[in-house]
């Protein structure tokens, strides 16, 4: 959201530079041509409705006003919202959100975001139970519109009844629970509406969203035409968006899901729907005369007993109580014996319409209940968990004057009538009471009190009113001389007015001139027991709930109020509960014209509201006095950090003078006013300056808090450490006497032969012993190798050396390899070995020694040459101390090759036949092996090695390329023999 600028207007009417009607209406248009539809005075907000979707909502426009003071950002309802969390939070005080305006003017979008941010802002640790209250409280909202609200000439989707929403916070500021109160559901509506106005939004919606199966289990067709109840509104839409089909086959869905969040099991839903169609059916069934033939039922009968049996069966009661109920009434004798006494038509229907509007205020308020009932605080102590605070959100329909306005407009009217004198009270009265009584000097500003209009509604009346006539007779006798009341009797001159019918009174938003046609009945609301005592012995759980008072006896007589002055009955209850809150916030709601299109402000329907919601006798109070006063102990107790003199406790002689040198300090004393008990202080900015001032110093003082209590933690840490530390030395002591002890008992005999210990178990040791065991156990295997060592003798000791060589290198590679047998080393000598050609080998052996002179022979043995072809050859090997030699056994042991051991001194040029390391892998290319002191660089022709010796493969000029899969590392194929 984008900073305002000075093109903008005044952000506070407050801040206006002559507080004139005109440059208030010059200030609001200005704002509301440049999209900005908050306005501040002080702390209240008045908002305009927009008629449009603005980019001012969202979790960006929450981030940026949560934790925020109130004029730190741009006038917003987020920042009402936030500033009556943290009222509640800070400061532990419960706080109310009134919001108020006229029909159209944005009150229930206005509600709908401000729980949008409360739920935005709490539950930060994401805990179950919040979150499941956080979203009852958003799905709420959506099925108490659809039962609640409907179409009317002067708002698509407006309230029909009053709310009030308590939301409960624990000490942590999260959601626990809530509660809904009701008032004033507008019931008559059900039966009839005006023309371009609809029914309640959940008979379309059961209609045109449900399933085809289910509108033929409900007896109903999708058209609402075919409905008595319904046939007004069968062609308006009530957002204008979309076709009407699918607009509200989405509203019936998002309800039904949200009843789902909510709780209603899917029997209770199905109720509900029966409840709706029986109702729809129930407008439909009419009356008709018959002439005298006897009938039981007397001389009306129903037009078309169809509709009785669809009633019958979706109440689920039995159908001949629901003719019986429709047709007559229990009336009790003078010898309180009951008679059945037979309805004409008009009294039929007018059961039949009381009994229609009784079942959906009876549905209305249990949905609220059931609710309720989810929403409540689960489990909560105030001594385990502490007291619970609240924050009271007020939606209720605004002031309302139509062409005929009756006995429901009278109520609201007066409800609102209510309100504007509680903000009167709040806000002018109370304030400048307040100054007077702290001792504060200022100018009085001069408002309009609508008390005596309120006590013209309130004044009891004696006597027993009739008909409507005599109720209007006994209000002139009553109310001759009040100033506004008045009615044709009283101004005959006053053509506007008619005779026997009409009043006036003169309300705070304007003149009303009411009609008492019906206002008798209305305000006893018949509903004889017959229908209470039908509905209670419905099989049907849910229908049966709504009906506790069917239990009752029959009397004879009908239920409702008892007759008098309408306004002392259901809507009293109402103006109390604002009344006990503690700290209000306030949105005044602004329609801008009577069309409902965008970007369009009528300036005089504006300005009329602007006059009797009494917005320009609120800037001139706030003008003239404080933004914010606290008592000097609460001022103390928040600021006291910010002065050394206050920190931690003063030592001053009172409150007052701790708090003047408070902010003395601060160099802040010009901007405030000392009362007896109390501090005012007249600009924003200043608690600015000391809440920043304080911000700073939090984080110092929670750090020397955490700090010493750290310090405190890490000592009690550090002593258990030292306990611990402490047990485990000693415990591990005792672990490591008890190792040594048991391996000193199981090695007591590992020095006896011939096994030493060869048998013995290790003891499994601690953890901390193990590398002091495997170094034990090192020692152990060399000690007890020494001992078996030391017994051979020496002549054996080079066969043992070379078997632990051998051992090392071919324990892994060949499974046997002679470790049992002794050595003989010149096998083909031997007779045993070689007994067919040993004296052959003996003479070329003694050939050799004088051709060579070498002295003694290494190894001799019979081997099997295996070449690349997978052909194999015998040949014989001698190794002596000078040469290696490679025979042929076939031909008498003749001499194929002679590879000397040593090389001459400098370098010679290696030949394939007298390279000395031709027993060695090779690679092809460019392969360097170092012998000793003489580097060898083998040709690039050598492409192979065999047994035979070096191979060519091409010429010297031009080498042979290599096949595919072919290595081109050299390959030596190892001898092999079995001894």
């Amino acid at each position: 959201m984008d900073e305002e600028g000075p093109d903008c207007g005044k952000a506070d009417f407050v801040l206006l530079d002559q507080v004139t009607m005109e440059d208030f209406m010059e200030n609001l248009k200005l704002r509301f041509e440049k999209g900005r539809i908050y306005t501040y005075i002080g702390e209240v907000l008045v908002s305009v409705n927009p008629y449009q979707e603005l980019p001012l909502y969202g979790p960006e426009a929450i981030a940026k006003y949560q934790g925020r003071e109130l004029y730190e950002r741009p006038p917003h309802l987020y920042a009402v919202a936030n500033a009556a969390y943290r009222a509640m939070k800070r400061r532990s005080r419960d706080t109310c959100i009134v919001i108020s305006g006229e029909s159209g003017a944005g009150k229930t979008e206005a509600s709908k975001h401000i729980m949008q941010y409360i739920a935005a802002v709490t539950n930060p640790s994401q805990r179950a139970e919040v979150e499941r209250v956080k979203d009852v409280l958003l799905k709420s909202t959506c099925v108490l519109e659809a039962f609640g609200n409907a179409r009317t000439n002067r708002n698509n989707n407006s309230s029909r009844f009053g709310k009030y929403m308590d939301i409960n916070f624990d000490f942590k500021g999260d959601p626990v629970g809530g509660h809904i109160h009701s008032y004033l559901l507008e019931k008559s509506r059900v039966l009839k509406q005006h023309v371009g106005e609809r029914n309640f939004h959940a008979f379309y919606q059961v209609l045109r969203g449900c399933e085809d199966s289910q509108l033929e289990d409900l007896h109903l067709q999708r058209n609402p035409a075919l409905y008595s109840f319904t046939r007004q509104g069968a062609g308006l839409n009530p957002l204008r968006l979309q076709p009407l089909d699918s607009d509200e086959r989405s509203h019936h869905q998002a309800v039904m899901e949200a009843m789902r969040v909510i709780g209603f099991s899917p029997e209770e839903v199905d109720s509900v729907r029966r409840i709706l169609a029986a109702i729809l059916h129930l407008g439909n069934i009419e009356f008709v005369e018959m002439e005298e033939s006897g009938l039981e039922q007397g001389h009306v009968a129903v037009a078309e007993e169809v509709l009785v049996d669809h009633v019958a069966e979706l109440t689920a009661t039995p159908r001949e109580s629901v003719m019986r109920c429709l047709l007559s009434r229990t009336v009790a004798s003078g010898g309180r014996e009951l008679i059945e006494k037979g309805h004409t038509a008009a009294e039929a229907s007018y059961a039949r319409d009381a009994c229609a509007k009784a079942v959906y205020q009876r549905l209305f308020e249990w949905v609220v209940n059931r609710i309720n009932c989810v929403m409540e605080p689960r489990g909560r102590d105030p001594r385990r968990d502490g007291k619970d605070t609240v924050i009271g959100v007020l939606d209720i329909y605004g002031f309302e004057v139509f062409p005929v306005n009756s006995f429901e407009q009278f109520c609201i009217n007066y409800c609102n009538e209510k309100l504007q004198q509680l903000f009167i009270q709040l806000i002018l009265k109370q304030e400048q009471e307040e100054y007077e009584r702290e001792g504060i000097a200022w100018q009085s500003v001069d408002y309009f009190n609508n008390a005596t209009i309120v006590d013209l509604v309130e004044r009891p009346h004696r006597g027993v009113t009739i008909t409507d006539r005599i109720f209007l007779q006994s209000l002139d006798t009553h109310h001759r001389h009040h100033a506004h009341y008045t009615s044709r009797q009283l101004c005959p001159t006053d053509k506007t007015m008619e005779f026997g019918r009409d009043f006036r009174i003169k309300h705070y938003a304007g003149d009303v001139t009411y009609s008492v046609e019906g206002f008798i009945d209305k305000n006893r609301d018949h509903l004889f027991q017959d229908f209470k005592r039908l509905l209670y012995n419905s099989s049907d759980p849910t229908l049966r709930a709504m009906w506790p008072d069917g239990q009752q006896e029959t009397t004879g007589k009908p239920g409702g109020t008892p007759a008098g002055w309408p306004g002392g009955g259901a809507d009293a209850g109402l103006p109390e509960c604002p009344m006990s809150w503690q700290e209000p916030f306030y949105v005044r709601c602004i329609k801008p014209n009577e069309d409902k299109v965008a970007a369009k402000l009528d300036e005089g329907h504006c300005r009329h509201q602007v006059e009797y919601l009494g917005l320009l006798e609120n800037v001139r109070v706030r003008r003239a006095g404080f933004a914010s006063r606290q008592p000097y102990p609460r001022f103390l107790l928040r600021y006291k950090m910010t002065c050394e003199y206050t920190w931690p406790n003063h030592l001053l002689g009172s409150d007052r003078a701790a708090a003047s040198a408070l902010l003395e300090q601060h160099g802040l004393q010009g901007d405030v006013a000392f009362g007896h008990t109390k501090l005012f202080i007249r600009s924003p900015q200043t608690l600015v300056t000391l809440e920043q001032s304080r911000a700073r110093l939090i984080p110092i003082i929670v750090l020397l808090l955490q700090k010493a209590w750290r310090g405190t933690l890490a000592r009690w840490r550090c002593r258990r450490l030292r306990a611990v530390y402490t047990i485990m030395r000693w415990f591990r002591k005792h672990k490591v006497r008890a190792h040594l002890a048991e391996l000193h008992r199981r090695f007591q005999a590992a020095r006896q032969p011939p096994l030493y210990g060869r048998d013995l178990v290790w003891p499994t040791p601690p953890a901390v012993l193990q590398p002091f065991q495997d170094t034990c156990r090192l020692l152990f295997c060399r000690w007890r190798a020494r001992q078996l060592v030391k017994n051979i003798p020496p002549s054996d000791m080079a066969q043992i050396k070379a078997k632990v060589a051998a051992m090392g290198i071919l324990q892994e590679l060949r499974q046997d390899w002679g470790c049992r047998r002794a050595w003989a080393r010149d096998y083909l000598s031997s007779a045993t070995d070689n007994p067919t050609a040993s004296g052959l080998f003996t003479q070329r052996l003694n050939a050799l020694r004088e051709k060579d002179g070498f002295g003694t022979v290494l190894f001799s043995s019979h081997v099997r040459k295996v070449n690349r072809f997978n052909k194999r050859q015998d040949r014989a090997l001698l190794l002596t101390d000078r040469h290696l030699y490679k025979l042929d056994p076939g031909r008498q042991y003749r001499v194929m090759r002679t590879v000397p051991l040593a090389l001459p001194r400098g370098p010679l040029p290696c030949t394939p036949v007298s390279c000395p390391t031709t027993l060695l892998p090779l690679w092809g290319r460019g392969c360097c092996n170092r012998v000793g002191a003489h580097l060898v660089r083998w040709p690039r022709r050598w492409r192979r090695l065999d047994i035979n010796g070096w191979r060519a493969e091409g010429s010297a000029s031009r080498p042979r390329q290599h096949t595919q899969g072919e290595s081109r590392r050299a390959v030596v194929r190892r001898p092999s023999r079995t001894f």
